[in-house]
């Protein structure tokens, strides 16, 4: 069955080269091996996203083969499909730009010192809700689709009780905590492209969530905000 799907450890190792890549050409991109906020950034990045591949492989192995699941596949949409790749070559973006702006070509004015700090604590923020996103949903694939061979269903509590996105809420902390920790306005502006882009596929999402999943049209009606409390 699909549902007993299993990630090998080869799929693993290219997982972990793959999360290694990102940071990586950070620093290549910076030209500057002893750049101390990067380092910082690498650090939590890598830490967080191996956090999270360990524990789902040994407590939810079939939410870890979800997330393995290729673009397109499982009734995704050509719409939501477009978002995926929005979203991937942003990223892409984001990655490559910061380092230049705040590193090897300094295009941005010096942040204050105090923002430095504030980006580890957004950084933080956004770990917590990240890895809880995970932990609390075992639904949680990288794919908009409605899993009915893993007889889906709505999940209320943990951040879910927050928000109705919480590991959007954790990427959009994340958009704005680093170019903050770095010293990037560019990578400011890219976070919020990326921002909105997560904000259109939701209404996307919500669509089919509410069309398809029981108990989700519920669900909205008790917790009130998509993404940002208070806000949206």
């Amino acid at each position: 069955m699909e549902a007993a799907r299993r990630v090998s450890p080869l799929q693993l190792a290219g997982a972990g080269l793959y999360i290694a890549a990102w940071p990586a050409i950070m620093f290549v991109v910076a030209g500057d091996i002893r750049w101390l906020e990067g380092w910082v950034f690498a650090a939590w990045y890598v830490g967080l996203c191996v956090t999270v591949m360990i524990w789902l492989y040994r407590k939810d192995p079939t939410l870890l083969a979800e997330r393995y699941r290729k673009p397109g596949s499982g009734g995704q949409s050509r719409r939501d499909q477009a978002f995926v790749y929005a979203l991937v070559v942003s990223f892409a973006a984001w990655i490559v730009a910061m380092p230049l702006d705040a590193r090897r070509f300094r295009w941005s004015p010096s942040f204050p010192e105090a923002s430095r700090g504030a980006g580890v604590g957004l950084l933080l923020a956004s770990a917590f809700f990240l890895f809880r996103a995970f932990r609390d949903n075992t639904f949680l694939s990288p794919l908009v689709r409605i899993q009915t061979e893993r007889k889906q269903r709505v999940v209320s509590t943990g951040v879910y009780g927050f928000v109705r996105h919480p590991m959007y809420l954790g990427a959009v902390l994340m958009f704005v905590g680093t170019p903050l920790l770095l010293g990037s306005t560019i990578g400011l502006g890219l976070g919020v492209t990326m921002t909105l882009i997560l904000a259109f596929r939701i209404v996307g999402e919500e669509r089919v969530l509410a069309s398809e999943l029981e108990g989700y049209d519920e669900y909205r009606r008790n917790v009130r905000y998509r993404l940002m409390p208070f806000i949206w």
